[in-house]
């Protein structure tokens, strides 16, 4: 399993005809608010998953009492 499903095969031609097909599929207008919607899922996926870190430290301290 030396690759993560394919994403190690991709080489920067099939990077740009991959964005070429995204700007045609979407236009240039939907990009920004494409992209800023994934910003704010990771953002929340990241904050989701720093709220479980705390609650696990937090667990951790008030048994070790």
């Amino acid at each position: 399993m030396d690759n993560l499903l394919f994403l190690g095969n991709f080489g920067t031609g099939e990077i740009i005809i991959i964005a070429i097909i995204v700007l045609l599929l979407f236009g240039g207008r939907k990009i920004p608010e494409l992209m800023k919607g994934l910003g704010k899922g990771i953002r929340n996926f990241k904050d989701g998953v720093k709220g479980i870190e705390d609650d696990i430290k937090l667990d951790e301290t008030n048994e070790q009492k």
